[in-house]
């Protein structure tokens, strides 16, 4: 897989969606998957697979079902900077599962949310990484988010929401709580 050039294509256009059909495919999913469950409890249960590959400098080309991305590092960490880093996809991954689960729970406490917009920072400090010290985490330290929430609800009913979303955010979760991680390392080859 060659990595992707200035000259790539956009990524794909998400097709427009207004607020009653996002509640209807809101609520077709959250009654489908209630039914599933009831009669197959196990169905709750999902594996997620993605695999990745080394590319160019340090990059990834990663595949996750039919998709398929780049993952790379900006030039001061030795990549080519033709994609957005590991980091920046975990920011991004944050920040789309909230915008999801804003929208579920808005749909099922009977919100109305027009639109939400977020923006992430996260604190990173390089030197665990380049093996400077091991004095400070290899990961983010500090995740802001600033979460804008347009719609006629009063304060009090967004931050009910944002509660819901918080107790209820698989990628929040992941950040605010230990997973485990199970390592097999393989050598393939002479």
């Amino acid at each position: 897989m060659t990595l992707l050039t200035d000259n790539a294509p956009t990524a794909p256009a998400v097709p427009a969606a207004s607020a009653a059909e996002r509640a209807d495919r809101l609520n077709a999913a959250g009654a489908s998957w209630s039914e599933r469950i009831a009669s197959a409890p196990s169905s709750a249960a999902l594996t997620y697979r993605v695999s990745g590959s080394g590319e160019g400098s340090v990059a990834s080309a990663i595949a996750a079902g039919k998709h398929r991305f780049i993952v790379d590092e900006p030039a001061a960490l030795a990549g080519d900077d033709v994609a957005a880093s590991p980091v920046e996809f975990a920011l991004g991954a944050l920040i789309s599962c909230q915008i999801v689960v804003y929208r579920l729970y808005a749909n099922a406490l009977g919100i109305q949310l027009d639109d939400i917009s977020i923006d992430a920072e996260g604190d990173l400090d390089v030197r665990n990484l380049f093996g400077i010290t091991d004095e400070v985490r290899p990961g983010f330290s500090t995740i802001r988010l600033d979460i804008r929430l347009t719609g006629p609800e009063t304060d009090d009913r967004y931050q009910e929401l944002r509660a819901a979303v918080d107790a209820h955010c698989p990628v929040l979760d992941l950040f605010q709580n230990p997973t485990p991680v199970e390592v097999v390392v393989t050598k393939v080859g002479g």
